[in-house]
């Protein structure tokens, strides 16, 4: 790092903790990486928390002279975020908002995922309108900022069309709210050479008639190619037109801090159509002529995205998907009557035939929105999924499509496909790229050229519709807009930028051949990873992104330390960034799996942790042969645990619940597991007392339920006595596995890396519940939803159940529900969620309670076994969020199922957590 960057950090670091930021190897190429096939690293990264630090951060930049580059989510696909100086993260940390009183306005900070403020908005019948396929992961500063847009919003109600106003840090550091009276004056005291120049520049362009014409003309489509013109001929205003100047700059012009927007209207009835035509052009040109209807959205897939996704009725056809919405059933058959007489004039393969059923009209938008994810999972290994976005007048349409195809045939993309948003002449096109040879590059490079010679010479659309301009088409925004409009932005980026700092590189780039520069290498590291695009959809499931790394950054950085192994390039680096790795990626690693819920190729980077531990884990090291005495004699090492919970116990009942956290924190410092008042006590069964019945079920208490018992201030019965007592008063004979006490799952081996060791032992327990249950003839169930999530993954022969699972669908009709109105909290681990199990415990827990709250924003809970005790510091931080919840509602007890999670979520909670199963038998009775 030279002199500047030393300064740069040195001059941050007295308003910026150390820990927020990063000049190690490992964590700025794993914050410098976003979802684009670019490489960048940043040589540093600041995490920031509010306005005020990102003022003093631009100050120190600018004086300094040193590039700057923002970045939210890192979802953007077209280098928005790559920077080899300095990277401002404004994610996590930015997650206020407010709304109107009537909800038809909502101000947020940058940090809001899309999907977040649609669902704050839902309840008053609003919604978010700038819909990007990446919502549910895109922050709504990358949307804004991209201006990015999708199947719905098109160009009347994307961020520009429904930005009101922004609070906006200038490139040197001064703060402007464009909502606010008394800050434009200020601003306009403070920089009257800046306002004077956007009216100098809007009084330009509206002087000239043809330049005026060809905006207009240029924005009557999805456009996102170089800056925003479009505000000069829409306000007079010269703040209305800074603000709109920011929407689409990429971070260019200066960093946004908070938008005041207008909310969509949400309407309540809809209905789609999957229209299937024999001919590619006949398709398009019906699109144009539903450009008039009562569509909402018009989505083509071409003959090899139905095939991709497995579309037997579209089998070598082009198909449109419609969908029409309203807020009556009246209108909504009134929309239909208009769109099927707009179809009739179309020959199609199979009638056409709307569906107001969203279980049937799901499937269609399914098969929608698999297509990039299929496409991408069936790539060759190594190679870069890469997906471009164009839009054409749809007056073009129908010719411009077949020339599209035409043009990727004759270029060797066989593979190809085309689809997206025919309605607003937006298409988008997936290939799959290697770029580990010249030719390889060579051959995008003229792809590319090819691309800009149809989208812009022939039709004279956009090269860029939705994804923003970024890297790769920054050296094509001259040759889309002319000499004279692109002069235009250069002199807006001098006005709010002098000095050149903000995001060099991304929209104004004078180097022909930048797009295909700096392209990121894709190494194989992991069969389980070796397909991820690197989009970071997973991000938002994974409980460690923000604290240390997350998912995709986990795959980032092993991909490296591959590549570095591979090459021998930087022997140095590669010592570091491993020595790094052990903590940041693989201690604080859950292994939850929830990650893969979002990922569209399911990965789950849990596995490579896993696979990661085993080859530290060789079967002649030290710590796989303790693994192994302790599978073979797991009953003495539950005693072993047993004596020492005592102990705990008996010296928490003489110091309290001060003196145990004083002493387990310093134990802790040193190395040893924490000791928080959550630790239960020893579990010491009662004897068997159950009932005969013709009703059995064999049941399997974890290992873990079988050591742990209640709290200090817990239940009067320990899990597995309530469980046996529960079923006993439901009528139901319990059965147990012969050799319980030395039975498990195989989890605990799993996680520390000995698959051999997990699978002899969940290997051991199946032939036990088998016998148990006469070859599957009575249910088994399991009161540790983790371990029965890997039983389920890995046992053949017995399929058991979760015990809520099992309360719902085998005991809960014979019982009778008396509801409480006490408020509870129930905690869905990230097993039942991977297991499908939300809606059943939710309703369990509804039956008993009027008021049961789910805590927002709480995924895993991040004990992940025993790391609550390893490293309590990730389950502090992924249950950052509950407290206050917990303390707003007033609740007093929470619930979940699972032992473990419930003593992390009691430490960080501040009330007792424990199994839904006590609620469900406080609040039932059997039926008479």
């Amino acid at each position: 790092m030279d002199a500047k960057y030393k300064a740069f950090v040195r001059n941050i670091s007295w308003f910026i903790p150390d820990d927020r930021i990063y000049t190690d190897d490992l964590r700025c190429l794993a914050w410098g990486t976003d979802a684009s096939f670019y490489r960048h690293v940043p040589k540093v990264v600041v995490r920031s928390r509010n306005e005020q630090e990102v003022s003093r951060l631009l100050q120190e930049a600018s004086k300094l002279g040193l590039p700057v580059t923002f970045r939210a989510a890192g979802t953007s696909l077209s280098g928005q975020t790559n920077t080899d100086s300095i990277l401002i993260v404004a994610g996590k940390n930015w997650e206020n908002y407010e709304l109107s009183d009537d909800a038809s306005t909502i101000t947020m900070q940058p940090g809001l995922v899309g999907h977040k403020v649609d669902e704050i908005l839902k309840p008053y019948g609003r919604v978010f309108s700038p819909d990007p396929a990446s919502k549910n992961s895109a922050m709504v500063g990358g949307i804004v900022i991209n201006n990015a847009s999708g199947m719905s919003c098109g160009t009347h109600a994307n961020s520009d069309k429904v930005l009101k106003s922004m609070r906006i840090v200038m490139a040197d550091g001064t703060v402007l709210d464009t909502g606010d009276a008394g800050s434009r004056a200020a601003f306009k005291a403070k920089r009257p050479d800046f306002v004077k120049g956007i009216e100098k520049l809007r009084d330009k362009i509206m002087a000239d008639p043809e330049l005026v014409k060809r905006i207009k003309y240029k924005y009557q489509i999805k456009n996102v190619t170089g800056l925003n013109l479009l505000p000069f001929v829409r306000f007079t205003d010269p703040f209305d037109i800074i603000t709109h100047c920011m929407v689409g700059s990429e971070g260019t012009l200066g960093f946004a801090s908070q938008f005041t927007m207008t909310t969509g209207h949400l309407y309540s009835h809809s209905a789609s159509a999957m229209l299937y035509f024999d001919d590619m052009r006949k398709a398009s040109e019906c699109i144009v002529e539903l450009k008039n209807s009562p569509v909402e959205c018009a989505e083509m897939l071409d003959k090899k995205s139905l095939s991709a996704a497995e579309d037997k009725t579209g089998e070598g056809l082009t198909a449109i998907l419609v969908r029409t919405s309203a807020d009556d059933q009246d209108t909504l058959d009134k929309n239909i009557a208009q769109i099927m007489d707009v179809v009739g004039h179309y020959k199609l393969h199979v009638p056409a035939r709307f569906t107001s059923d969203p279980a049937e009209y799901g499937k269609y938008w399914q098969i929608r929105s698999g297509i990039f994810p299929i496409v991408a999972g069936t790539r060759p290994i190594g190679t870069t999924v890469i997906i471009e976005d164009i839009a054409y007048h749809i007056q073009d349409l129908p010719d411009a499509t077949v020339d599209l195809a035409r043009m990727l045939n004759e270029h060797g993309y066989a593979d190809s496909c085309i689809y997206g948003h025919a309605l607003e002449g937006n298409f988008h096109f997936v290939i799959s790229q290697s770029f580990e040879t010249d030719e390889d590059v060579k051959r995008y490079e003229e792809l590319m050229r090819e691309t800009v010679k149809l989208v812009v010479d022939k039709y004279d659309g956009s090269l860029k519709a939705e994804h923003g301009t970024g890297r790769n088409m920054a050296p094509f925004v001259r040759k889309e807009w002319g000499d004279k409009a692109y002069g235009i932005m250069k002199e807006i980026k001098q006005l709010f930028d002098p000095q050149n700092i903000l995001n060099p590189g991304v929209i104004f780039n004078e180097d022909p051949e930048s797009f295909v520069q700096h392209i990121k290498p894709l190494p194989r590291v992991n069969e389980h990873v070796d397909k991820c695009m690197e989009c970071g959809f997973c991000e938002v499931n994974c409980l460690s992104c923000g604290f240390t790394l997350s998912s995709r950054q986990r795959i980032v950085t092993q991909r490296e330390i591959a590549r570095l192994r591979a090459t021998g390039e930087d022997p140095a680096r590669l010592k570091r960034m491993t020595a790094l790795y052990k903590y940041y990626g693989d201690y604080t690693c859950a292994a939850d799996g929830l990650c893969s819920t979002s990922c569209p190729m399911k990965i789950n980077t849990g596995d490579m942790t896993h696979d990661l531990r085993a080859t530290h884990r060789p079967k002649d090291c030290a710590g796989y042969k303790v693994g192994d005495f302790c599978a073979r004699h797991l009953n003495g090492v539950r005693e072993g645990t047993k004596l020492a919970l005592d102990l705990a116990s008996a010296t928490h009942a003489v110091i309290g619940d001060k003196g145990v956290t004083v002493l387990g924190h310093a134990l802790n410092a040193m190395g040893a597991p924490l000791w928080t008042p959550s630790l239960p006590k020893a579990h010491r069964p009662k004897p068997l007392d159950t009932v005969e019945s013709a009703r059995k079920v064999v049941y399997f208490p974890s290992c873990l339920n079988q050591t742990m018992g209640r709290a200090s201030k817990g239940p009067k019965l320990d899990l597995v006595d309530e469980v046996v007592a529960f079923l006993k008063k439901c009528g139901w004979e319990v059965i147990y596995p012969a050799g319980m006490k030395q039975l498990c799952c195989g989890m605990i081996w799993e996680s520390k890396g000995m698959p051999d060791i997990a699978q002899r032992k969940t290997d051991e327990l199946e032939s036990a519940l088998l016998a148990a249950s006469d070859n599957g003839k009575y249910p088994v169930v399991c009161d540790q939803s983790p371990c029965l999530h890997r039983m389920l993954q890995h046992m053949t022969r017995v399929k058991p159940l979760e015990l809520m699972e099992f309360v719902h669908d085998y005991v809960a009709s014979d019982l009778d529900f008396h509801r409480t109105d006490e408020p509870i909290a129930l905690h869905l681990t990230c097993s039942t969620r991977l297991m499908g199990l939300n809606d059943k415990m939710l309703s369990l827990a509804k039956r008993c309670s009027s008021h049961v709250l789910v805590p927002d924003g709480v995924g895993c809970c991040g004990f992940a076994g025993d790391k609550g005790l390893t490293h309590p510091e990730l389950n502090k931080y992924a249950l950052r969020k509950l407290r206050p919840q917990i303390e707003k509602a007033g609740i007093k007890r929470g619930f979940s199922n699972s032992r473990t999670c419930e003593i992390g979520l009691t430490t960080n909670s501040g009330i007792p957590y424990q199994s839904l199963i006590y609620l469900i038998d406080e609040c039932t009775t059997v039926k008479k």
